[in-house]
């Protein structure tokens, strides 16, 4: 008997993450994947499973994200731009497709991807539009401080101490690329890339970042936090209303 074709393709979308318990399906819990699967497997008319390109926790958001999934249906260009405008009209509002697009059977939106680029938002005075997107938080913090501390970052790759306890990973080593923060219009942005994140990693890292900036700790202690591996020792993680996943960069060669 001949096998039936199977076609693969990538989805970008977005999506705002306060009422959802992270991406990953959990059983009790509304997420962004198990929303994904239930409105392509209505639009589609078969069962469909996705796949994200990573595990963005409770609370957390996406501005671009992206899944792969697999259909017995081959999606032209034209048509896919037409199942991106129905899946909008049948996802919740916080979650939005962008665009969807062919890519070879071996492609794979989290063991394919090349780095991951995240942002962290800190409002330092009340702002009633980004009270569920940023960190309120009000203190005075030394930014010129936070950046030094920043940049040890990229002497590192062992990221134990900003690891969440208990987590089932095979290494804690990733390579970050690059650490920065900016202020803009009362608000404090911190952008860091690396080739992969571990669980709570940026949030632990931002946390332990604004203990240096209101003087709590020096940079000889973050560097001290950093070489003893001790999850115990960084700050406390910042709130996931802050974080966003804002970038994905995959090889050219996945692509069909």
């Amino acid at each position: 008997m001949q096998k039936l074709a199977v076609y693969r393709y990538f989805i970008e979308l977005s999506y705002l993450g306060k009422n959802y318990c992270g991406w990953q399906i959990q059983s009790n819990a509304n997420t962004v994947q198990a929303e994904l699967n239930r409105a392509l497997s209505l639009i589609l008319r078969e069962e469909i499973l996705t796949l994200g390109a990573g595990r963005t926790d409770t609370g957390v958001h996406a501005s671009y994200f992206i899944a792969h999934f697999d259909s017995k249906q081959e999606i032209s260009l034209s048509s896919s731009k037409g199942l991106v405008y129905k899946l909008n009209e049948v996802l919740p509002y916080d979650i939005a497709a962008a665009n969807i697009f062919a890519v070879k059977s071996e492609a794979h939106a989290r063991f394919s991807a090349l780095s991951r680029t995240y942002r962290y938002y800190i409002s330092q005075k009340k702002n009633p539009f980004t009270k569920d997107t940023s960190w309120i938080f009000k203190v005075d913090l030394d930014i010129d401080l936070m950046q030094k501390a920043s940049t040890i970052l990229l002497s590192y790759t062992d990221f134990t101490s900003f690891s969440k306890v208990g987590s089932n990973v095979k290494t804690n080593n990733c390579k970050v690329t690059h650490a920065q923060w900016q202020a803009e219009r009362g608000s404090l942005i911190f952008t860091i890339q690396a080739d992969r994140f571990l669980r709570d990693m940026v949030r632990a890292i931002v946390g332990t970042l604004v203990d240096v900036g209101r003087g709590k700790i020096s940079l000889n202690d973050f560097i001290d936090i950093i070489d003893r591996k001790d999850r115990g020792l960084a700050g406390t993680s910042a709130p996931a209303a802050g974080l966003f996943l804002m970038d994905i960069e995959y090889p050219d060669e996945i692509f069909r």
